[in-house]
């Protein structure tokens, strides 16, 4: 569980309304889509859902790795941060919260997300706030992002390959909370934001 002073974050459970592939059950092809996944850690609920369709389960893994996990070009806690963004218009409390929680650990502050949490944008830096304002624009239906959010990205300081890495990482999402909600729910969904 990570503290920001009176904000806490702990881990959410996804919990899918379809039951989700067995590993004991799963054909050869399954087994070998579920390989693409970024965790080393365990196959979740959700990739064993999604391992229902193999090959489109493998389609979208290779692209989210690509744009996610990527060496070099915006960095990982920035994407995080798009990703978070993103999550947040869109509604996914679960992706928020492992957004949240990735950019802590990649960034090493609370700062970031304790301002978003509490709604206090005016202590982020140009930088993170460019960042936000573009992910929530570009979010919105429809996008409201425009020439403006590109000159602020720009005046904090991204490049532009990274902020065609930004872009990457926000529309991925865009597409992946609307994936995850039909599928299932997480804990505390009915509470507005994440705990």
């Amino acid at each position: 569980m990570t503290r920001l002073g009176s904000i806490r974050i702990k881990p959410l459970t996804w919990h899918p309304h379809l039951p989700p592939v067995e590993i004991a059950e799963a054909t050869a092809e399954q087994l070998e889509a579920m390989k693409v996944t970024p965790s080393a850690k365990k196959v979740s609920p959700y990739v064993r859902t999604l391992a229902h369709d193999p090959e489109s389960y493998v389609a979208r893994t290779t692209l989210f790795n690509a744009i996610m996990y990527a060496e070099g070009g915006l960095p990982r806690a920035e994407r995080e941060l798009g990703a978070l963004a993103a999550s947040m218009v869109n509604g996914c409390r679960y992706c928020a919260n492992v957004h949240a929680r990735q950019h802590i650990r990649l960034s090493g502050s609370s700062a970031v997300i304790a301002s978003l949490w509490t709604e206090n944008r005016e202590s982020l830096s140009a930088r993170d706030a460019a960042i936000v304002a573009f992910a929530e624009a570009l979010t919105a239906t429809p996008p409201r992002a425009g020439g403006d959010h590109i000159a602020a990205l720009k005046a904090a300081g991204l490049e532009p390959f990274e902020i065609i890495d930004l872009i990457h990482a926000i529309a991925i999402f865009g597409w992946a909370n609307r994936l995850m909600h039909p599928l299932g729910h997480s804990d505390n969904e009915e509470k507005g934001t994440p705990s």
